[in-house]
């Protein structure tokens, strides 16, 4: 019977976490990293569980206290959210356990709030994956928001003004998504999304349903970070702490993306969305702009965890307009896309985080050919999730990047497939001048001076590093289960198309 009672167990093990943390640092504050890893790893592998469950069997409802909806909170698992949870709490097992050998150097006497406020993040975002409810998504989106400001402030000196930053412009995001919920909720008397689904055909051309979906679509695209949205992000990701960026960068911005397309794709439909604006045709040209915007920044980027964060916008424009473009193909490229690059980032700034603990600083133009001797194991995990980034076979990058091409072809937007194109040649520039500054000895050079001393990062660091690193290597080799998997949860409305 516990399967029935899934949707709402995975997030109780990370709110019973966030309390019971700060009751193990009363006797042991080095306790609470232990504590949100056991808690983190209970809820990975939940939602493995869960995968595999709704995979093979009917979605899973659960009314929260025995009250069903329109009356009662559902929340709801179904493959695609499923799908969703495996990847976020996986990463965040992870990342977790990775920290274990560098908060004493990151956030030193800071470690049960860092580990409690985590577990309240993680909480909030499986929260707003798992509710069926509008105004609960809300209230679990302001928890994780809440969350991501405290972890991003605890960095370097100038993270508590990009946490601020981060607050001003989200509140600004979180509002905007609210008044648009009070605007449907006016017009279809109900919050619950499966109930606005069926209302939905009769009044979509309306203006206070236009108006809502306007407001829904730009708020979470400010939380999504979607471009011209994304003045938040890269102060946060560089000047927060490596274990901040690794938690937040990956995930945070893939769950208010799912958002964005389970209220679009799921919910509104693209033919509701199309018959009054062509918002799905607008969506796809900020994809692309951003797409190339955020490529040429991260050229220009010096610090590694700056270049990350300007690649992330990039990044978030590749699944946006797997989304816009409205077919199928588009659909699988962008949710596994939302896999490839939760795995690649996370992985890309733990080594981040590497260099800093072991070298105190994350500077491109310091790297050299020593590197690749002192760290061997941790710039082997760089190689693979940069080649995954660029989009090389055979891993996992190339795949979701292929059948975004091959929507952009289906519906005609040659411009989209050229867009692809550039931006990963982009890619290989900025992290190809890494590959060769470590990779390549340096022509200037008379000799290559004394061979490095090995100093790799504790293997409880760079074990989780290597996993992500390896799983890019066995997700591009075994591609066509992913696929077959994400193709049997399209939408209704893109399955033909």
């Amino acid at each position: 019977m516990m399967e029935t009672h899934l949707p709402i167990l995975i997030p109780l093990v990370f709110l019973s976490f966030a309390l019971i943390i700060p009751l193990t640092a009363l006797f042991r504050e080095e306790g609470s990293q232990p504590a949100a890893a056991l808690g983190a790893s209970l809820a990975a592998g939940l939602s493995i569980y869960s995968l595999f469950l709704v995979g093979s069997s009917q979605p899973i409802s659960y009314g929260l206290a025995g009250w069903r909806p329109p009356i009662g909170i559902e929340f709801f698992l179904d493959p695609l959210s499923a799908f969703i949870l495996a990847v976020i709490n996986s990463i965040a097992a992870l990342v977790i356990i990775h920290s274990r050998g560098i908060y004493s150097s990151e956030f030193p006497n800071k470690q049960m709030p860092f580990y409690s406020v985590a577990m309240l993040l993680m909480l909030g975002l499986n929260g707003m994956v798992l509710t069926g409810d509008l105004f609960t998504l809300f209230v679990f989106l302001e928890i994780s928001s809440l969350a991501s400001y405290a972890l991003i402030g605890i960095g370097k000196r100038q993270a508590p003004f990009a946490a601020l930053r981060y607050l001003l412009i989200g509140t600004a995001g979180g509002s905007m998504y609210l008044l648009g919920v009070g605007y449907l909720y006016h017009v279809t008397g109900t919050l619950n999304m499966l109930d606005i689904k069926a209302i939905l055909p009769g009044i979509a051309s309306t203006p206070p349903v236009v108006t809502g979906l306007i407001l829904m679509t730009v708020g979470i695209g400010i939380k999504a970070a979607v471009f011209p949205m994304h003045g938040w992000l890269p102060d946060s990701y560089s000047y927060a702490s490596s274990t901040s960026s690794a938690l937040i960068a990956p995930i945070g911005t893939k769950v208010a993306l799912y958002i964005l397309a389970r209220i679009l794709l799921f919910v509104f439909g693209v033919e509701n969305i199309n018959r009054v604006i062509p918002l799905t045709t607008i969506l796809a040209l900020l994809a692309a702009a951003g797409i190339i915007y955020g490529s040429i920044m991260a050229i220009g980027q010096n610090d590694m965890k700056r270049m990350l964060a300007y690649s992330s916008v990039a990044q978030v424009g590749y699944i946006v307009l797997g989304f816009a473009l409205g077919t199928a193909l588009g659909f699988i490229g962008a949710i596994l896309h939302i896999l490839n690059h939760a795995i690649m980032k996370a992985s890309l700034f733990m080594v981040a985080g590497h260099l800093q603990l072991k070298e105190g600083h994350t500077d491109i133009s310091r790297l050299d050919r020593s590197y690749s001797g002192k760290y061997p194991y941790t710039m082997v995990v760089f190689t693979l999730g940069a080649i995954s980034m660029i989009g090389l076979p055979p891993l996992a990058g190339f795949f979701s990047k292929w059948y975004l091409a091959l929507g952009s072809i289906q519906t005609g937007g040659y411009l989209f497939l050229a867009v692809l194109l550039i931006s990963s040649l982009l890619n290989a520039v900025y992290f190809f001048r890494i590959l060769e500054k470590v990779y390549i000895r340096n022509p200037d050079s008379v000799d290559d001076g004394p061979k490095p001393v090995f100093r790799e990062v504790r293997p409880s660091m760079i074990l989780p590093a290597l996993i992500l690193g390896i799983s890019l290597l066995v997700i591009g080799l075994g591609n066509v289960w992913a696929v077959d998997y994400i193709a049997g949860f399209v939408p209704e409305g893109l399955a033909g198309r």
